[in-house]
This record gives structure tokens, C-alpha cells and sequence, in this order.
């Protein structure tokens, strides 16, 4: 049975680079960089290439150099300065003020309901309603706190922190723009 492009259905043995035998690929840049300020680069050198154009390991790129762009340097003391502002120390103590309490609380209950289940077996044995008991009631608030936090996490952050950050976001390209002479 064929497929509606024509090829068989299945295992054909037919790979990707004879299906496309014959057409052009789009041609990539050598040099692909992201304009964004807050894509990371890849974190350990993989796929940077050397100067011979082949891509290199992580042990290879032990040394990481920063863009040759203009204002580079420069671009990196505005990212330096923002870290250092008044408005992005707030953004972050926010941030603290929420995961390390709430983090504390779920660990702290998490780790109850192990030891209580290897402690106090005959505890979490007894029945609340037919054949429902304790440990059952434990496991599924597990699951509730769960999802509890994961709202009240994106709640804070809506509320709290994603409109600072934002600000901070666009404030920081309008500074690296400038320094960078008006590219983006």
C-alpha cells in the first residue's frame, strides 16, 4: 500500500537521504548566531567550530571566548551592570523569597510521608473509609501538593516577578543595542 506522497508505507529501507536525493537542501550559514541576549551559547563548546571549520568536543573548547562582534566587551558590562541594578537584585529576592520556602515545605513533606511509611506502618495502614486508608490519603496529597505548587509557582511569578523581568529584559537589549551601535 503507498502512502499519499508516494513512498511505501513502513519499513521500506529507504533513509532519509535517499528520499531526498536529488533536491536541494537550503543552504546554513557557518556562522548561525542568536541575536537574543538571553539564549544561552552552548554551555560546553559542543558544535563550536575550530579553524578548520570542523566542530569541536568539549574537552577540545576548555577555553570559551566571547563573540567577535563589535562591543562585545562592552555588551558584556551591560549584562554585568544589570546584574549588579537595584531592579534585577529584586527580581531575584523575589524569586528566593517564593522556591526556597516553598521547596523547604515540599521537601519536608515528602520526606514525612517516606518515613512515616517506613516508620509507622501500622499508622498509615488504618482504614479512614472501605478500603481507603492513610497511606492511600498521604500518596494522592502528594500528587495535589504537587500540582498545588506547580500553580502557585506560576501564579507568583505572573504576579510578582514576569512584568520586573520583562522590563529588565527590554532594558537590557535598548543598552546592548546602544553599545553595540544600533544592531541587533
Amino acid at each position: 500500500m503507498q502512502s499519499s506522497n508516494g513512498r511505501p508505507r513502513g519499513g521500506g529501507g529507504e533513509d532519509v537521504a535517499e528520499h531526498y536525493a536529488g533536491r536541494p537542501l537550503a543552504p546554513r550559514p557557518a556562522d548561525m548566531r542568536y541575536r537574543d541576549p538571553w539564549y544561552d551559547a552552548l554551555a560546553s563548546g559542543w558544535g563550536e567550530a575550530d579553524s578548520t571549520g570542523a566542530a569541536t568536543a568539549p574537552a577540545q573548547a576548555s577555553r570559551r571566548e566571547p563573540c567577535g562582534g563589535p562591543g562585545a566587551g562592552a555588551a558584556a558590562d551591560v549584562y554585568l551592570e544589570v546584574q549588579r541594578s537595584a531592579a534585577f537584585q529584586e527580581v531575584r529576592r523575589r524569586y528566593r523569597g517564593f522556591v526556597v520556602p516553598a521547596a523547604t515545605a515540599f521537601l519536608v513533606w515528602y520526606v514525612g510521608y517516606v518515613v512515616a511509611a517506613t516508620a509507622a506502618p501500622e499508622f498509615m495502614a488504618r482504614r479512614v473509609a472501605g478500603a481507603v486508608n492513610v497511606a492511600m490519603l498521604a500518596g494522592l496529597g502528594q500528587f495535589l501538593s504537587t500540582f498545588l505548587l506547580a500553580w502557585a509557582y506560576a501564579r507568583h511569578a505572573r504576579l510578582r516577578r514576569d512584568r520586573a523581568a520583562l522590563e529588565l529584559r527590554w532594558d537590557t537589549q535598548e543598552l546592548t543595542r546602544g553599545v553595540r551601535g544600533g544592531a541587533s
